[in-house]
């Protein structure tokens, strides 16, 4: 919320404004009162020698004093801030380039809603996740290629990845292990923290041998989480036309009906090749799995972030109203008053005679 320049970093806390007007005219009422009460006490001439100390004017500055130290605090609760500085923030993550299979395989509804949605719908709530990693895209079928860098940016990651579809790449197929490369490509030279390749697939592969691909990148200190997307008893292919609609499912040269299944035991051994391990992407608990695995690596600095920080000046109005209680207490509730002679206040009324 801002109000004539100024951001409140908690705004709910300015509702305590409301409290203001209610006091002063609490404080009013409570004045008017106190002089009906008086005035029932004695009369005025003997009212006026026996409040005669009292210092009327100070009680009701000691009112307005309150005042401002209670609008002051609520000022202060609400966290005003104006101006920005410079910071410098370390980064501190993890390298993860995720890759995605985005072939026509990837279509098949054997997991809702289908296996290339739900695997992108786990991808955009891991970026959630860990923010603080930098992360990069691959996406392969036939063909492989780096969609996105590593970047620390989640927003623009997630709308790279939504843009991943089957109609990026035209050739078919699904290059496991040319995916594997191409992520590893994409990590940093002298990286300062682990690295990890998440990928995501029905891992159906049988020509760049993605095994031989995961001994590379072992080597290289990388490990590979691979979730696979599917089930084994598999689902057949569905085909859309150019507006989306269903226009019938994947047939061989046969004319028989393509069945896309999981391959399980291909991903399991790619993940074990590298230390990493295996998650089956249609079962409850994957992604908080997942993320405790990635927590027990070893985060580092990835640099540092220039960030604008806007300056509190909360301060300000914490010391006016500190400021004003002790000026309050300090203000006297009696006055000197200073008499030659004490007087009766019934000298004034005339001596009656008093007959018998």
């Amino acid at each position: 919320m801002s109000l004539f320049g100024i951001t409140f970093a908690v705004p709910l806390a300015l509702w305590g404004l409301l409290l203001i007007p209610l006091l002063a005219v609490l404080f009013v009422a409570a004045e008017r009162r106190r002089a009906r009460d008086l005035a029932r006490l004695a009369a005025p001439p003997l009212l006026a020698y026996l409040t005669n100390y009292v210092h009327n004017a100070n009680r009701r500055r000691k009112y307005l004093l309150y005042l401002i130290a209670l609008t002051g605090m609520v000022l202060a609760l609400a966290r005003p801030q104006w101006g920005v500085q410079e910071q410098a923030l370390e980064q501190r993550g993890l390298e993860i380039m995720v890759a995605l299979d985005v072939s026509e395989s990837m279509l098949a509804e054997d997991i809702t809603p289908n296996r290339l949605r739900r695997a992108k719908l786990d991808i955009r709530e891991l970026m959630q996740r860990l923010r603080g990693d930098a992360l990069g895209l691959v996406v392969f079928s036939g063909a492989s290629f780096v969609q996105f860098p590593l970047t620390t940016d989640i927003s623009t990651a997630q709308r790279f990845l939504d843009d991943a579809q089957p109609s990026l790449i035209s050739r078919p197929g699904t290059v496991i292990g040319d995916a594997i490369r191409t992520a590893l490509a994409g990590f940093s030279d002298n990286p300062a923290s682990d690295r990890a390749i998440l990928l995501f697939t029905d891992g159906e592969d049988s020509e760049t041998n993605p095994e031989a691909a995961a001994r590379q990148a072992a080597e290289a200190g990388v490990v590979i989480y691979t979730i696979g997307m599917g089930s084994e008893t598999g689902a057949t292919i569905p085909n859309y036309d150019n507006q989306g609609r269903l226009i019938g499912y994947k047939q061989d040269r046969d004319g028989n009906l393509v069945t896309s299944r999981l391959d399980a035991s291909s991903l399991q051994n790619i993940a074990e090749i590298t230390g990493g391990q295996y998650f089956a992407g249609d079962r409850l608990g994957t992604l908080a799995a997942l993320e405790q695995s990635l927590s027990r690596l070893e985060r580092d600095t990835l640099g540092e972030q220039a960030s604008a920080q806007a300056i509190e000046r909360f301060q300000w109005f914490l010391a006016v109203s500190l400021l004003c209680i002790f000026i309050a207490e300090m203000l006297p509730a009696k006055r000197q008053v200073t008499r030659a002679k004490p007087t009766s206040p019934t000298a004034n009324i005339p001596n009656q005679k008093v007959t018998s």
